[in-house]
Parts: structure tokens; C-alpha cells; sequence
């Protein structure tokens, strides 16, 4: 099958890891379905695998990828990324993500568990619907399941223009919040100003303190998130690009009864849920470009450069 993959690991060159070309079909459980890939998209994730961040040598080659739509048994569908068992998949201590352990989605076909494939609507093209899987998953479940965003209610996301970030400002305003968002950049505080937030330079005192934080820099911006949280607000990380080891005022989190919220992809039914609602609101996720998927090598260079606008999508 075409694929792109880690063939090796480089934690400083992470682009020369990456080969593109074709690969034997990787073994996967008897009992797994085919899905034929439609679109799929990149995401952070596949960067740090190329690194070896959660990739070891003996796992190699591994299809890189977690987000994909496509057909399965000729029906529409989506499929979930993250592997594990229980009620709650993210809880399962052994859960995994495609791409770690199992080949992931940057290839014609993906192999999955049958409960991981979601029909997909009519309504959502596969470019659209393979946008979801990951950042948007984990922004929803950020915003819902662990960030408990009252109705009518107010919320930062902080480094405006990644895809969680992206994702976490439709879908805060579709949900029906204020929200507030930041960024260093210029271009990228009108980009988002255009998806309905009130956009801000890092660091800039907001009109009023929020009920949610949506928190993915981590470092850089932790204590200036915790200023802006509300009493009893919650502050939800699920990221720290800017490192992990952050300073913590401990004094406002307990004084103010704050909430600092750990959160990590989302499960199938949360997955299910974010569907319906972007069938219903007639969301679009932000897309910075849909490429061929024979330029899947650009599309990770972009990737890396960082010169990107939300998701970047791959047609099959």
C-alpha cells in the first residue's frame, strides 16, 4: 500500500525520518475492519513520532496519521483513533493511539476495532469530517466533558491558531459562549477574530474572568490562564509547547477554588456527539489547505515550519 511513514527516528531532524512510498501491509488483529481512506489530516502528533516520542525503534516502519474518513463495506464513515477498552477508552492505561502501536491513517487503508468506525453524514465531506478525530475531539471533550462550559458562558483559548485552538473557538461559539483568544501574532489574532472570538495579544488582561480556560502552551502561559479563571472556574490543559514544567500560584487556586483539569483526546461517544453537532450547527472546521496525498512530504514541512492556520487536510 502508499503510505507515509516513520522509517526511522530523528528527535532533531524529525522531516528526514520520513519516507513516503510503499509499504507491505502491516500485520493487525484478525478481527479488525479495512476502512479505504478518503481524507486525512496531520496533526502534532505525527511530528513527535518522527522524533520518538511514544514511537520506539522496535515499532518501525510505522504508518504515521490518526485522522481519516473514508468508506467501510461501501458506507461513509469516521474513524475513532484512540484504541483501548472500558467506558471511558482515555482512562484505559493502555490505551493507544493510531500510529503507536497499531499503523496509522496516512496510507489507502486503515485497519481498526468495528466500535472505532463512526457512520459519517451525508452533510460532512471527508475533508471535513477527517478534520475531527483528534484536535476537534480533544477540544470538545476540553470544553465538555472536563471543562463543564456553562450555557451562556465565557471562555480563553490561549495560543490562538493551532488546531485544538482553532477547533476549541468554533466550537466554544457554536456552543454558545463568549470567547476570548490570544496570540503573539497579528495575522493570526485577525484570523481568529474572523471565527467570532474577541482576539488578544498574549498576556492582555481580558474584560472579565472566564469559566474555562483551554489551555494547550502551557509554560508560557499557565499563570497569565489562572489570572483570567473565574472562582470556581476550571482551567483544562491538554498541552505545553512551550514546555511542561510550569510555575503554579497556589494561593489563587485555592483561594478562588479553581479547577486545573488534565485532558487527552476524547472517547467514541464523545466523537459521535461532536458529529452530530457539527451536522446540526452546520459547523466547518477550519481548514489551512487540502492537498493531493502524494504531497503529504509538503504538507509535513509546512507542519513543522509552523506557518499554519488550522487543519491541514490530505485527499486519497
Amino acid at each position: 500500500m502508499f503510505a507515509a511513514y516513520a522509517a526511522r527516528i530523528s528527535p532533531e531532524d524529525p522531516l528526514s525520518a520520513l519516507e513516503v512510498g510503499e509499504l507491505a501491509e502491516p500485520e493487525t488483529p484478525a478481527d479488525w475492519v479495512t476502512v479505504e481512506v478518503r481524507a486525512s489530516a496531520l496533526n502534532h502528533h505525527d511530528l513527535w513520532s518522527l522524533r520518538g516520542v511514544g514511537l520506539g525503534e522496535e515499532a518501525l516502519p510505522m504508518v504515521l496519521g490518526c485522522d481519516a474518513a473514508g468508506l467501510y463495506e461501501g458506507r461513509r464513515v469516521l474513524v475513532h483513533a484512540v484504541i483501548g477498552d472500558g467506558e471511558d477508552e482515555t482512562l484505559d492505561p493502555r490505551r493507544t493511539l493510531l500510529s503507536e502501536k497499531w499503523p496509522g491513517t496516512l496510507a489507502d487503508t486503515v485497519r481498526v476495532p468495528a466500535r472505532n468506525v463512526i457512520d459519517l453524514p451525508d452533510s460532512i465531506s471527508f475533508t471535513d469530517a477527517a478534520c475531527l478525530p483528534t484536535a476537534w475531539l480533544t477540544a470538545y471533550r476540553m470544553l465538555t466533558t472536563r471543562g463543564r462550559l456553562p450555557k451562556g458562558g465565557s471562555v480563553l483559548v490561549q495560543g490562538a491558531g493551532g488546531g485544538v485552538a482553532t477547533a476549541a473557538v468554533v466550537l466554544a461559539r457554536a456552543l454558545g459562549a463568549r470567547v476570548y483568544a490570544t496570540s503573539r501574532s497579528a495575522e493570526k489574532r485577525a484570523q481568529i477574530e474572523a471565527l467570532g472570538a474577541v482576539a488578544l495579544e498574549s498576556g492582555a488582561r481580558l474584560p472579565e474572568r472566564v469559566d474555562v480556560v483551554i489551555e494547550t502552551v502551557g509554560k508560557a502561559t499557565l499563570d497569565h490562564s489562572i489570572k483570567c479563571t473565574a472562582p470556581g472556574g476550571r482551567i483544562v490543559v491538554s498541552g505545553s509547547t512551550s514546555g511542561h514544567l510550569a510555575t503554579v500560584d497556589l494561593r489563587r487556586v485555592f483561594f478562588l477554588q479553581q479547577e486545573i483539569l488534565g485532558s487527552t483526546m476524547g472517547t467514541r461517544d464523545e466523537l459521535a456527539a461532536l458529529l452530530d453537532l457539527v451536522a446540526t450547527a452546520g459547523i466547518s472546521p477550519v481548514i489551512d489547505s487540502v492537498r493531493p496525498f502524494a504531497e503529504v512530504r509538503g504538507a509535513f514541512e509546512a507542519l513543522a515550519a509552523g506557518d499554519v492556520f488550522g487543519k491541514l487536510v490530505l485527499e486519497h
